[in-house]
């Protein structure tokens, strides 16, 4: 009887170890997310240039500068000349949500372009150029910007192993540790699925780097690509998912008294790694959409994790095939209702309007990906319902239709797993919002007087003016009057006239203004200095769709 309390006391001991050492690496993950966390809006907007997008300049400016929405990264400045000329500018500042770019070039007359690459907060690359002239304009020099398929193809197929691994590997490890009791069918399939997810992680993250880079899958060797792919949020994603599958392996071929930590903690890893990146997790408030993704990531691993081991189970009729499917049919039910309400919040939080579903490319997305979901909890209804009693009760024609339901079970998964990876390439209607609220700004110079004008939010629509009049060098202009005029005339409109008013806070406004068309408008600011001195200056304004 002591020999056994003893044993009881050893074995408690031993457990309540594991139990703090998985609670320690889950910790770990947790830090390691909150190490990645910063205030972040995702996918930056552009918001501002200097100089404008297709002004004409005098002479060639000391510094360009562009401001976006959030805080960036640069990874690639080129200034390309009217002969078709690329010159790398390196020597930039960043001052809050402002690129400052050296120019460090004696430009010739003629129109030149300013095309720039920058990381934002969700770890995506964003890309874009504008147009100046120097004296008059010249026909713009070619850029291309043709989509790297080839490129595009990895990085999806990347993504799809990387979920491989994290969803039916780790998944199906924790499934194998907590819930299969002394079985192992399936063990050859998750370890296959982890060493798809071990190999593709690292892989991912040199595709990360040439798509940061906009270089081809050529360029792969180089160092820098990985050193900027490791540069990004994504680099605390691979991170994270190395830990978890290595733990994953751990809990399959390491000491048996210890698999169910080691898989919990990986478990914990699964969350971790999708948390640390991506549109979902940058989106504001972060308090609760890193939770989130936290959530739904280790739903998913638990759910489709479990399918393909007892699916195995139950075709070769294991001595506890029956057992495990009594403790997945009970646990099961709390964990999808989880990943449902993470999902909503989720999806509520990303495209925040109806109207987004079917008006963008994230947004139809996401309408595949519920209706396979739809097509998905439909069959594991069944299965919970009507099949699983009569399979735990020994029926074996009934074991063997619960086989054949998770076998379409598993290749719905994989289906998801892929519309899941092209969001990837899509912009969140969320990320459109914020880059649609954004203003647009100009500033207007000239000897006599200048003036910062900008526009809210900068597309068609109801918006307000600001602008701060000020004189030729940079000193107060108390002005009588200021009138905005606006003009698109290859769209057949004729200049609108609007009188502004001096709030108090040392800026004009006109509110209630509506500007009824996109596209390149000319602004025209008429300042009444005197009774006898009218300055008016203008300069072309980009609105927005």
């Amino acid at each position: 009887m002591n020999a056994m309390l003893e044993f009881n006391k050893a074995f408690m001991a031993r457990r309540r170890r594991g139990w703090a050492a998985g609670g320690l690496l889950a910790m770990i993950m947790g830090l390691m997310v909150m190490a990645s966390t910063g205030h972040a809006l995702a996918h930056a907007a552009l918001i501002k240039t200097d100089p404008a997008d297709g002004a004409v300049l005098a002479q060639a400016p000391a510094q360009f500068s562009l401001t976006f929405s959030e805080p960036v990264s640069p990874l690639v400045l080129t200034l390309v000349k009217p002969d078709g000329t690329p010159v790398a500018l390196t020597s930039f500042r960043l001052s809050d949500q402002t690129v400052e770019i050296d120019n460090r070039q004696a430009l010739k007359s003629g129109t030149h372009v300013l095309s720039w690459r920058v990381i934002s907060a969700d770890g995506h690359p964003v890309g874009g150029s504008l147009l100046f002239s120097i004296g008059a304009p010249s026909e713009p020099p070619a850029v291309s910007e043709a989509v790297d398929w080839p490129l595009r193809s990895a990085i999806w197929i990347g993504k799809i192993l990387l979920y491989t691994g994290l969803f039916l590997g780790i998944g199906g490890a924790f499934a194998l540790a907590w819930l299969a009791g002394n079985g192992r069918d399936g063990q050859r399939f998750v370890i296959a699925a982890i060493l798809c997810g071990l190999a593709a992680a690292p892989m991912s993250l040199g595709f990360q780097g040439l798509d940061a880079l906009g270089a081809p899958l050529s360029h792969l060797a180089q160092p820098v690509v990985w050193r900027t792919g490791l540069g990004t949020s994504f680099g605390w994603t691979v991170l994270a998912a190395l830990i978890a599958f290595g733990l994953g392996l751990l809990s399959l071929a390491g000491p048996r008294a210890l698999a169910r930590t080691f898989a919990l903690a990986a478990m914990a890893g699964v969350g971790a790694a999708l948390a640390a990146s991506g549109h979902a997790s940058a989106a504001e408030p972060q308090w609760l959409t890193r939770p989130m993704v936290f959530l739904h990531g280790v739903g998913i691993a638990f759910w489709a994790g479990a399918l393909a081991p007892l699916g195995l189970a139950l075709k070769r009729q294991a001595a506890g095939a029956v057992a495990f499917l009594h403790r997945f049919s009970l646990a099961i039910l709390p964990v999808v209702a989880v990943l449902a309400a993470a999902g909503i919040v989720l999806a509520v939080i990303q495209v925040q309007t109806p109207s987004a579903l079917v008006g963008t490319a994230y947004g139809r997305l996401l309408l595949i990906k519920l209706a396979l979901l739809v097509f998905l909890f439909t069959l594991a209804a069944v299965n919970r319902w009507r099949l699983t009693a009569s399979a735990e009760a020994g029926a074996t024609e009934v074991q063997r239709r619960l086989t054949r339901s998770i076998s379409v079970e598993v290749l719905i998964v994989l289906a998801i797993f892929g519309i899941a990876a092209g969001w990837r390439f899509t912009p969140p209607p969320r990320a459109l919002a914020i880059a649609a609220a954004q203003p647009v700004s100009v500033h207007i110079h000239a000897l006599q007087a200048m003036a910062d004008l900008s526009i809210t939010p900068g597309h068609a629509g109801p918006v307000a003016a600001s602008m701060i009049i000020m004189t030729g060098d940079f000193g107060p202009l108390d002005a009588k009057e200021v009138t905005l005029v606006l003009s698109k005339p290859d769209s057949g409109i004729e200049p609108m006239k609007r009188a502004a008013t001096k709030p108090g806070d040392g800026t004009w406004r006109v509110d209630n203004l509506v500007i009824p068309v996109p596209g390149r408008w000319t602004v025209r600011i008429d300042i009444l200095v005197s009774d006898f001195q009218i300055v008016k200056i203008e300069a072309p304004v980009d609105i927005r769709p």
